[in-house]
């Protein structure tokens, strides 16, 4: 009788340490929210206060808001609109944005605002340059490495000229260097978007 009495008090401490506990719905539970369109109307109605970010978010906790949309047309705008530069040899332009992708967002945290990015490009420039006693049509490609919000210092761009026999490897070497002068200019136009980014 002990030996048995021993098992189930054994088996009562297993099943003791197993226990957990199930809510069950019943008549006396309070029912689950059920979300609601803020009107305009409910908004006049409030005191108000400065906060960032949505209606919904008073208290400023978190909220980030995707801007890629924006962001890429935006960036894509500004450097179509660059002006050409002028070199000793000749003259450029950006004549199509081939690649602009990455992503932007502004997050609002303790009722602060923060935005911030990641890019990269890929532009396709022409120009005409003296080679010789000629000018000659030029095409080329511009490439930006990844850049992020506060890093435009760090940029850095890889020229690359279209396969063309007319033009000599001596002057192909120069038209590069002349174009990597690019380096500045956009430096400055990305430097007008992150300004923009901010005001968002």
């Amino acid at each position: 009788m002990e030996g048995g009495a021993a098992v189930s008090a054994e088996k009562a401490g297993e099943s003791a340490s197993y226990t957990y506990w199930v809510r069950e719905a019943s008549r006396d539970a309070a029912p689950l929210p059920v979300p609601k369109k803020i009107e305009p109307t409910d908004l006049s109605n409030q005191t108000t206060q400065s906060h960032l970010g949505s209606a919904w978010n008073r208290a400023g906790t978190w909220e980030e808001k995707n801007l890629n949309k924006w962001a890429t047309e935006r960036i894509k705008e500004l450097l179509l609109s660059m002006d050409s530069l002028e070199f000793s040899g000749g003259k450029a332009e950006i004549t199509e944005v081939t690649r602009c992708s990455g992503d932007a967002f502004l997050v609002t945290v303790r009722n602060k605002k923060r935005v911030g990015y990641t890019y990269e490009l890929a532009l396709k420039v022409k120009g005409e340059w003296k080679i010789g006693e000629e000018k000659k049509k030029v095409k080329g490609n511009i490439d930006v490495s990844e850049f992020s919000f506060g890093e435009l210092d760090d940029l850095e761009i890889q020229v690359k000229l279209s396969e063309d026999k007319d033009v000599p490897a001596q002057d192909k070497h120069l038209i590069i260097q002349d174009l990597k002068l690019y380096l500045q200019p956009l430096r400055k136009t990305l430097l007008q978007f992150e300004e923009e980014l901010k005001g968002r």
